[in-house]
């Protein structure tokens, strides 16, 4: 009989809880008991694991000597983070709240020899995991000077929160009724926001100067400029990124084009169409990349579209793949 694993998902009702349960089942996970937590009230809440539905825990009161692994969804207190690391638990953290120095970013397949630094790893912004999975495949034909990108963010990035208030606002629009923004500070239904998270003191808003921070760690290039904006969009599930290149060198795009094609992880779309998040993304392992070309005025610039299922692909799938890799390394 192989050996199984004792988990905990701490978050486990939330839309990428959902989704890291159905993955975990999908993959055939080694899952012994699975513990779902949650750091607020947990009530009678339910969730569903396989055929079974198993009643949410208050993580407070859980002893975390129980399991091997715990997946991090939601935010926690210094204090509860002590518990988890003085029970030897490996963890997988999702939120963005844990430091380089806690734990490295990882993302599989194109970093992922970080994984056996240790027993706890971070999955980056779904918007990371799309643009290193293209740039990791990349630079083995290309040397990369600056990145420039305009993520173009799901609602489905703030949770149920974001998808309600999206439907909600449509609906009132589609009635001739006044828009009622309440998580969004306006009217994100057919329109578009320059920012997608709060905004810092710089102008430089939270998720950009994350954006720019995982990626250049997940490629091992800190000093990489990358310029980066953050667009919430009005759409429910699914990012989109428009990227701009820098290279090194003159881009030769049949080489590129190849390279994209012979990568596992990428769907390159033929030259003349493009993939978008709903028609192509969604609900995929993939990460699809179109509108491959060259600059107009520079010939080492590099263009590029990628759309890719954040919640699935970005968020729920990648934190499953780190879980196997500490599996191979440290469980």
């Amino acid at each position: 009989m192989s050996k199984t694993f004792d988990i905990a998902v701490i978050g486990a009702t939330g839309l990428i809880g959902e989704t890291l349960l159905m993955v975990l089942d999908e993959r055939e996970f080694p899952v012994g008991n699975l513990y779902p937590l949650s750091a607020g009230e947990a009530g009678s809440q339910v969730a569903a694991f396989g055929e079974r539905n198993l009643r949410v825990r208050a993580v407070e009161t859980f002893d975390f000597a129980t399991v091997a692994l715990v997946f991090l969804l939601e935010p926690l207190a210094a204090a509860q983070l002590a518990r988890i690391e003085a029970a030897g638990c490996a963890l997988v953290d999702l939120t963005g709240s844990l430091s380089a120095q806690q734990a490295p970013c990882v993302v599989a397949g194109v970093n992922s020899q970080a994984a056996a630094a240790g027993r706890w790893l971070r999955s980056p912004l779904p918007a990371v995991v799309a643009l290193a999975s293209v740039l990791g495949t990349l630079r083995q034909v290309l040397g990369l000077q600056r990145v420039t990108v305009t993520a173009c963010l799901a609602v489905s990035s703030r949770g149920r929160d974001g998808i309600e208030e999206l439907a909600r606002q449509t609906a009132q629009l589609l009635n001739a009724r006044p828009v009622e923004p309440q998580l969004f500070d306006r009217q994100v239904a057919f329109n578009l926001l320059a920012r997608a998270s709060a905004e810092m003191p710089d102008g430089h808003a939270r998720d950009e100067r994350r954006l720019a921070g995982e990626l250049g760690e997940v490629l091992g290039a800190p000093q990489l400029p990358v310029a980066v904006t953050c667009v919430q969009a009005p759409v429910f599930f699914g990012d989109s990124l428009a990227v701009s290149l820098l290279c090194d060198e003159p881009v030769d795009l049949p080489v590129v084009r190849h390279c994209l094609e012979d990568a596992a992880e990428l769907e390159l779309v033929e030259q003349g169409d493009y993939p978008t998040a709903v028609g192509d993304a969604l609900g995929q392992d993939l990460v699809y990349v179109g509108r491959v070309r060259a600059g107009l005025q520079d010939p080492r610039e590099l263009n590029l579209w990628i759309a890719s299922d954040n919640v699935r692909k970005g968020s729920a799938l990648n934190a499953v793949q780190l879980a196997e890799l500490l599996l191979k390394h440290t469980l």
